[in-house]
C-alpha cells in the first residue's frame, strides 16, 4: 500500500470527525438482525465497530452486557465485575448502556471514581488482585476500547476471570447470545435508567489507579530508574493511561515528563498514520511522529495506544523501535536480570513475530513457546510461571513480577514503557543500541506485512488450510523445512498457514474484518531474499485457494 502524502503530518480539520453525529448515531440506529456487518462479531480484540454504520451501537452493548451476565450465571462467577473504558468517543456511551445492563440485572461491578478513563492492564491486574484474595467467588472484567483504531471506533472486550483475553468458546458464545437477544427486538435485555444504575447499591465508584501504580514496585526496578535520574518523555496519545504518569513520577521520584496532556475524542493531535487515517497506533512512525521529533529531547521516551495495551518505544540512537526489535531486546534482558523467575520459565511469542526472538531464546538458554495470533494463548503460561515473557509482533506483551508471580495476564503497556527506562538505568545503554547490538551477533532481520484480497470462501479455506495442500518443496532458493496449520508450542490450530525454512518463513491469515488476507514474511538474509519469500509466498496461498 502507498504513503498517503499527509502520512506523519498533522490531522487537517476536515479529518477529524463529527462527535455530535457520532453520539447520535450510537443512540439512533439499530443493527439490522441477519446483516453480517451489522452483527455482534468478537475477533482476536473483542466486538469492533462504529456507529454511524449500525456496527457498534447501544443495541449491541446493551445485548453484548446482557449476555455477559447471563454467562456469568451460567459458569457461575458471582464476584464484581471491574470495568474499564477509554477516550474513544463512543465509550463512555457505551460505558453507560452497560451500567443500565448490569445494574438492571442485579450485578455488582466496580468502575474507577469520577467516571475516569481506566487501561486495559489495570482492569486485568484488578481481577487478579482481587480474585488472590477471595477464593472461591470470583471477578472478571470488560474493557470498553476499539484499541488504537480511529476516532469513529467503538470497542467492548470480556476478561473472564483469569484476567486476560476470553478464549474462543467463550466470545462465540457471548456473540452469539448477544444477536439472539438483537433479532429477538431486545426483549430480554434487563435495564434500568442511568441515575437509578449509579445510584445501586451493587454499583461501586473505586479507586483502580493507585492499588495499581503502587503495585509496579514488584515488577520493574523503578528504583533503578528514579536513582539514575533519566529523562524520561512521555505521549499518551490522549488514552486512557494519562492521569497515571505524573502520579507514577511523584509516587517512585522519577524524572518524567508528559509531552501531551490532552484528550479530545477527535484526536486532534495526532499526526496521521501511512493510510492518511487518524489512527492512536504507538508502533506507527507516523501516528508517533510527534514525539520522535523530540526523541533527542529525552533520553528515553515512550507511547501507548489509547486503551494503553499496547507500547511504542522511542530513543536517541534509532527513534521509533521496530515492535520485534525492541521484544527482542526486552527478553534478552530480562532472563538475565530477574533471578527469582522459574528456572523453566519460557520465551512466549506468537508464530508472526521475528525469528530473531528464537535466536535470543537460544542465546539466554531458555525454551521458546510460539502460539498462535492473540494474546490469550500466553494466559495459562503467565498464569502458572512457565511463560516468563509473552509478547506479540504488534507491541503487545506483559511478562512475570520479580518474584516469578502472576502481574497481568493481558498485554500491559505500561510496565514494556517502564522497563525500557529500567534497561537504560541499569545498563547505561538504550533498548535501541541493546538492539543493535543483538543483530551484530545474531544476523539480521527483514521483515514485513502484506495484504491480498480474498472472498469469504477463500477467506474460510485459508483458515483451514491443510499443509499438504502446498506441493512445492523450495521456497526463496530453499529447501522448505515445515509447513504448518497448528502453532509449534501448543498444537493449537492458527487459523492458516505458515511456511518455514532455515533463514525465511512467511505465514497467511485470513483478515477477520476485511476481505483480504494477510501475509508476513521475513528473511535473515536480506530485502532481496524477503522480497522474494513474499512473491513465492502469494504463489503459494494462491495455488492452494484453487486460482
Amino acid at each position: 500500500m502507498s504513503i498517503h502524502p499527509l502520512a506523519g503530518k498533522p490531522a487537517p480539520i476536515e479529518s477529524l470527525i463529527n462527535i455530535p453525529r457520532l453520539i447520535s448515531a450510537y443512540y439512533t440506529q439499530h443493527p439490522e438482525p441477519g446483516n453480517p456487518a451489522q452483527a455482534v462479531a468478537f475477533g482476536t480484540s473483542g466486538h469492533r465497530g462504529t456507529s454511524l454504520n449500525g456496527s457498534f451501537n447501544d443495541d449491541h452493548v446493551a445485548a453484548i452486557s446482557q449476555a455477559i451476565y447471563e454467562y456469568r450465571r451460567g459458569e457461575g462467577i458471582s464476584g464484581p465485575l471491574f470495568m474499564g473504558m477509554d477516550s474513544h468517543g463512543l465509550s463512555e456511551p457505551a460505558l453507560y448502556t452497560a451500567i443500565e445492563v448490569f445494574a438492571g440485572n442485579g450485578m455488582e461491578i466496580h468502575i474507577h471514581q469520577n467516571h475516569q478513563y481506566t487501561p486495559t492492564p489495570v482492569i486485568s491486574h484488578a481481577i487478579l488482585t482481587w480474585n488472590a484474595s477471595h477464593k472461591g467467588v470470583q471477578a472478571d472484567g470488560v474493557v470498553i476500547s476499539p484499541s488504537h483504531n480511529p476516532p469513529e471506533d467503538g470497542g467492548f472486550k470480556y476478561n473472564p476471570p483469569n484476567g486476560g483475553p476470553a478464549d474462543t468458546v467463550t466470545t462465540k458464545w457471548i456473540q452469539n447470545r448477544a444477536n439472539e437477544i438483537i433479532a429477538n427486538d431486545m426483549l430480554d435485555v434487563r435495564r434500568m435508567p442511568l441515575n437509578k444504575a449509579m445510584a445501586a447499591d451493587t454499583t461501586k465508584q473505586i479507586d483502580l489507579l493507585n492499588p495499581y501504580i503502587k503495585d509496579l514496585i514488584n515488577v520493574v526496578d523503578l528504583k533503578a530508574i528514579a536513582d539514575s535520574g533519566i529523562h524520561i518523555g512521555v505521549d499518551p496519545l490522549g488514552g486512557s493511561g494519562i492521569a497515571y504518569w505524573e502520579p507514577m513520577a511523584e509516587m517512585y521520584g522519577l524524572n518524567l515528563e508528559v509531552v501531551n496532556k490532552r484528550v479530545d475524542p477527535t484526536f486532534s493531535f495526532m499526526t496521521l498514520d501511512r493510510d492518511g487515517k487518524i489512527r492512536m497506533d504507538c508502533s506507527s512512525p507516523y501516528a508517533m511522529a510527534s514525539l520522535v521529533a523530540l526523541k533527542n529531547n529525552f533520553d528515553i521516551a515512550f507511547g501507548n495506544d489509547v486503551d494503553f495495551d499496547r507500547h511504542g518505544i522511542v530513543t536517541p540512537s534509532v527513534g521509533l523501535m521496530n515492535p520485534n526489535h525492541y521484544l527482542s531486546v526486552a527478553i534478552w534482558y530480562l532472563f538475565q536480570h530477574r533471578p527469582d523467575w522459574p528456572a523453566a520459565a519460557a520465551v512466549g511469542k506468537t508464530l508472526v513475530s521475528s525469528s530473531i526472538i528464537d535466536r535470543v531464546a537460544r542465546k539466554i538458554g531458555r525454551r521458546l513457546c510460539e502460539v498462535p495470533v492473540g494474546f490469550k494463548w500466553f494466559v495459562p503460561g503467565l498464569l502458572d510461571g512457565s511463560i516468563g515473557f509473552g509478547g506479540e509482533e504488534s507491541a503487545g506483551a506483559s511478562f512475570l513480577r520479580k518474584n516469578g508471580q502472576t502481574w497481568t495476564t493481558d498485554k500491559d503497556g505500561i510496565i514494556l514503557d517502564l522497563l525500557a527506562a529500567e534497561i537504560l538505568a541499569v545498563t547505561g545503554k538504550d533498548p535501541g543500541l541493546h538492539y543493535q547490538a543483538l543483530e551484530a551477533e545474531l544476523g539480521g532481520s527483514f521483515y514485513a506485512r502484506l495484504d491480498a484480497p480474498a472472498n469469504a470462501k477463500q477467506k474460510a479455506i485459508l483458515g483451514n488450510l491443510s499443509p499438504e495442500l502446498v506441493r512445492v518443496e523450495m521456497m526463496a532458493g530453499e529447501p522448505i523445512l515445515e509447513k504448518l496449520n497448528a502453532a509449534t508450542c501448543n498444537r493449537a490450530p492458527i487459523g492458516g498457514l505458515k511456511v518455514v525454512t532455515e533463514n525465511g518463513w512467511f505465514a497467511a491469515r485470513p483478515s477477520g474484518t476485511e476481505d483480504i488476507y494477510k501475509i508476513y514474511a521475513e528473511s535473515l538474509k536480506s530485502a532481496e531474499h524477503l522480497t522474494q519469500i513474499q512473491k513465492e509466498a502469494r504463489e503459494i496461498v494462491d495455488a492452494a485457494l484453487g486460482e
